[in-house]
């Protein structure tokens, strides 16, 4: 086998675990090395350290699938890899049946990720080991999975780094445009054709259930309260409002929400299946909207979710814009100042119980990180205006580039500049289908954290 031996000089990662060798860490190359194929890594004397695939058109020129020496990436090679992977997200993502099965170098299979959708399995191959080894993978996908079908969705910018052009279509057997599966006891239609990436995004699973506790305890804001009430003789704890009349309406203690960049609406149907009276789901994609809308009418929650097809900061501003409006005119109303009140009222001014930012990556590369933060602390700044007192917002960010330490930083920034006081709730990352090597922070692109919003 051809070998690559690496600088002297260089950091040792690969040998804490790092599973990327980078084109400016190899010295020099002993054989005939085939692009794709796999090479055995040492250091400068000559000591194995680990085998991977070479690709001399990337800037990530090995990359490692295995720290014992194997000759190829066989039919029974990715067998062992898949059962691995398998019996993971059985044990830590118990009686689910879509998930994650396979992420990439966190699994030991750098350029290859597997979503499972019931008993459809979607494929994206990124770079040119994996592809090479695409009918290794599929043949090793039957026998363990035994799937109905296998979609590609490889249809992705990246591969063209790898010299590879952007692809997608049916692998094996049948599969269907959409796919409904189950999470966290929702029904969400996927689809696999034309949705992003594989079709969803099962990383933020337990977050979305994290947002449970937000969505009931707010009945006191309205004056409503649990009471003993007797009636036909039974005496029982009914809620009450302020004029000591039964509240019929069931989801009088329900958070209202507001969802920006909703996507397939995920934390919509999570918010209302935990109690929400009142939810709007926004998205600046006309086709994310509706798909949102479809999901919402597969659970039955109809009647508590309203869209917007809107730019998320845009909306944001005119609602902050319209609160301010408001404050100014009942400033007005006491003497504590002038405002010309033939003008009418703008069209914004509301705010919500909680308010969920998910926004897509702001920092592809390192060099967009400065915008990102701008970007970041836009939407955190307006949207921890719009929430009401003693309220709460849950923000998220899926660019690595945005190191937790600043995601944090940016937004304590924004509060300031709100004049809020924000009390760090919980702090997370990905779910367990998406593990994550350590030393590896490539791995840990999502931060999740919900914060309680006070004024100053």
């Amino acid at each position: 086998m051809a070998a690559v031996f690496l600088n002297k000089k260089r950091k040792p990662r690969l040998e804490q675990g790092h599973p990327w060798v980078y084109k400016s860490e190899i010295e020099r190359t002993d054989g005939e090395i085939v692009p794709g194929q796999l090479v055995s890594v040492q250091n400068h004397l000559g000591k194995y350290l680990a085998t991977g695939y070479y690709n001399e058109n990337s800037q990530l020129t090995v990359r490692i699938v295995s720290y014992s020496p194997i000759e190829a990436m066989t039919t029974e090679f990715f067998v062992e890899r898949f059962t691995r992977c398998f019996l993971h997200r059985q044990r830590f993502v118990k009686g689910a049946q879509s998930y994650r099965l396979v992420y990439g170098e966190a699994d030991f299979l750098p350029g290859l990720i597997v979503d499972k959708f019931e008993n459809t399995l979607v494929v994206q191959i990124l770079t040119l080991g994996m592809d090479l080894c695409r009918e290794n993978i599929v043949e090793a996908l039957v026998q363990v999975m035994k799937p109905a079908g296998i979609y590609e969705r490889s249809d992705v910018p990246i591969r063209e780094l790898e010299g590879l052009k952007q692809t997608k279509g049916l692998l094996f057997g049948d599969c269907a445009k959409h796919v409904d599966i189950l999470e966290n006891g929702l029904r969400i239609r996927v689809d696999i054709e034309e949705g992003q990436k594989t079709g969803y995004f099962f990383d933020q699973r337990e977050n979305r259930a994290a947002i449970a506790p937000l969505m009931t305890g707010w009945g006191h804001r309205s004056g409503i309260q649990l009471s003993e009430v007797e009636e036909n003789g039974v005496t029982q704890m009914l809620p009450v409002n302020a004029n000591g009349k039964v509240v019929t309406f069931p989801l009088w203690d329900g958070a209202s929400v507001l969802e920006c960049f909703s996507h397939t609406g995920s934390f919509t149907l999570n918010a209302c299946q935990f109690g929400a009276k009142k939810v709007t789901c926004l998205d600046i994609s006309e086709h994310a909207i509706e798909s949102a809308r479809t999901n919402v009418a597969l659970n039955g929650f109809e009647d508590r979710v309203e869209f917007v097809v809107a730019d998320a900061f845009e909306y944001l501003r005119t609602q902050v814009k319209g609160l301010d409006e408001r404050k100014l005119r009942s400033a007005a109303a006491t003497g504590q100042a002038k405002v010309d009140t033939s003008k009418p009222v703008g069209t914004g001014g509301r705010t919500w119980d909680v308010v969920i930012l998910d926004p897509p990556a702001f920092a592809k590369t390192k060099s967009a990180v400065e915008g990102a933060c701008r970007g970041y602390k836009d939407i955190n700044l307006h949207g921890m205006k719009l929430v009401n007192e003693g309220g709460y917002l849950v923000t998220a960010s899926c660019s690595y580039h945005m190191h937790p330490e600043l995601f944090l930083e940016t937004i304590h920034a924004a509060a300031t500049d709100a004049g809020k006081l924000l009390r760090l709730i919980e702090f997370r990352g990905a779910g367990m289908d998406h593990p994550r090597i350590l030393g590896v922070d490539e791995g840990h692109y999502l931060k999740f954290a919900i914060f309680e919003v006070r004024s100053k």
